[in-house]
């Protein structure tokens, strides 16, 4: 079941579009309404799960990057939302990678080294969160495997209350904090 979920997130494809190289709709990724997915991730370390599920019982966005410590995710997207005026009324605000746990760690001590923004740095080593969402996508060209798509889910309740997805996968634009904070 996941391989073939896998396969039909990773296919390049536009928002809006029903066009794509091998399949003929559009993929159902995560919309306005949809539950946050009971995964687990990790946080700091291996052994340390944390469901976003669970903990997003109130307000909350969560940042997925395609990769940490890459240009667009270091220099604007993440830091966007750490220094955003904003941030402290946006409720837990996670940012979700498909990396391991120590990569996140070391991310989000060099983006917040005191801690004080509160923003939390999650690993999705296996993409299973990314793949529940279906935002995968093929991104072997670049970090060698299968990443996630550049988005922003608000979250309240446990549920999306919108969905800021980048329709070219990688791009800062409807995902920025001052689009999706304002």
């Amino acid at each position: 079941m996941f391989a073939a979920r896998r396969f039909t997130a990773a296919v390049p494809r536009t928002l809006g579009t029903q066009s794509a190289l091998f399949h003929a709709t559009r993929p159902a990724f995560v919309k306005v309404g949809d539950a946050i997915p009971n995964v687990d991730l990790v946080e700091d370390s291996p052994g340390n799960k944390v469901n976003i599920a669970k903990e997003l019982t109130g307000k909350g966005v969560i940042v997925g990057v395609p990769a940490a410590f890459s240009p667009a995710c270091s220099s604007t997207h993440v830091p966007g939302y750490i220094n955003h005026p904003a941030l402290k009324n946006a409720g837990k605000v996670f940012v979700v990678s498909v990396n391991d746990p120590f990569v996140m760690k070391a991310w989000g001590a060099t983006l917040d080294p005191t801690g004080k923004s509160g923003v939390r740095f999650l690993a999705d080593p296996a993409s299973t969160f990314t793949d529940a969402l279906e935002l995968g996508f093929d991104s072997a060209a670049i970090f060698g495997n299968q990443r996630s798509k550049r988005y922003a889910l608000v979250v309240e309740d446990g549920k999306v209350k919108e969905a800021h997805v980048e329709p070219d996968n990688t791009g800062v634009d409807v995902s920025a904090a001052e689009k999706v904070l304002a």
